[in-house]
């Protein structure tokens, strides 16, 4: 992803054990200066596996990485691009194979590269309640040679789609929408305004323009959830209820040494939502272990952890019902 982040505190990794998932055992993935192209086998990782799905909510980790491993297959895939449309075309076929009513949203966006033909891709899991949760993801990847962003924009893409997995085949409290934007990174080498967030912007520009964002009572946006030993603090933009709803979740779940209650200010997708007053949040770990490869070829498959995956989708599923609770 191409969020900034302000006042970075220093990198804080940790190695207590984790009660119900062992996570931070392993030791750090390998690095590799290759990338995946599409033409040959991604890079393999090197960590234990997930844990069963019994143990997670019944959120499936392997099922997660195996979508990041097939979305860095494809090879660079940034907006506009042939790859993207590769990516766009697994990502419908999964959330259809789910049972998930599925919208390809098609806009245009005035870039620093031209015109760019993008596309948002919504489940909608509809419900007898017209209040809507959102669980979203960019799946853009960064305008750049050999970047196959295993981490910024496939890891995320991972856990949403198991989470569609879940949410689609069973009857919610809410209406849930699952949110896969286009056009998160930015055209230029550096985030500035206008250049990023495309896709988020067209989404809530969309349903201010038909009326339905008031129905949006949460919007939770993933990103960068894939590294070990993953570190998650408060986004300080982000609405302090929601925020609260999720952490509360991870302590409950064993997960308070991942989900730590000091903060950083992100910009991200979430912000197109709170500019327009919807409650929002951000789950990302941007820390010195995931700067080191940030925006290079580096973020390769090797450095997803299929643990990791499983943490983020375990909080994620089991806040569904406090936050159905919330936004009755």
């Amino acid at each position: 992803m191409t969020s900034r982040l302000r006042g970075l505190g220093r990198w804080i990794v940790f190695f207590a054990a984790l009660s119900c998932m062992g996570l931070a055992a392993c030791g750090n993935s390998s690095s590799s200066e290759s990338s995946a192209q599409g033409t040959g086998a991604p890079q393999a990782a090197t960590f234990p596996p997930a844990p069963a799905p019994e143990t997670t909510g019944g959120f499936d980790g392997a099922r997660a990485y195996k979508h990041v491993e097939q979305l860095v297959a494809i090879g660079p895939h940034s907006a506009g691009s042939q790859g993207i449309r590769r990516a766009q075309e697994y990502i419908v076929g999964q959330l259809k194979s789910f049972g998930c009513p599925v919208e390809e949203q098609d806009f245009h966006a005035s870039t620093p590269a031209g015109d760019v033909a993008m596309k948002n891709i919504v489940a909608k899991v509809p419900s007898a309640s017209p209040n809507i949760i959102i669980f979203s993801s960019h799946y853009d990847t960064k305008r750049m040679d050999n970047f196959v962003g295993a981490n910024d924009g496939g890891s995320s893409t991972g856990v949403l789609l198991e989470l569609a997995r879940l949410l689609c085949a069973r009857k919610n409290a809410a209406t849930i929408w699952l949110v896969f934007f286009d056009g998160e990174e930015a055209f230029r080498p550096q985030w500035a305004d206008p250049d990023h967030t495309y896709g988020s912007k067209e989404l809530a520009a969309r349903l201010a323009l038909s009326g339905e964002l008031h129905r949006v009572k949460a919007m939770i946006l993933v990103d960068m959830v894939g590294p070990t030993n993953p570190i998650y603090r408060r986004e300080s933009n982000s609405t302090p209820w929601l925020t609260d709803v999720l952490w509360s979740t991870a302590r409950r779940l064993g997960y308070g040494k991942v989900f730590l209650n000091d903060s950083n200010a992100i910009e991200d997708d979430h912000i197109s939502f709170l500019q327009r007053d919807v409650p929002s949040t951000d789950i990302i770990d941007f820390e010195s272990q995931v700067l080191d490869y940030w925006h290079t070829p580096r973020d390769t498959l090797d450095k997803i952890d299929p643990r990791t995956l499983a943490v983020t989708g375990h909080v994620l599923i089991e806040s569904v019902p406090d936050l159905e609770k919330r936004i009755r």
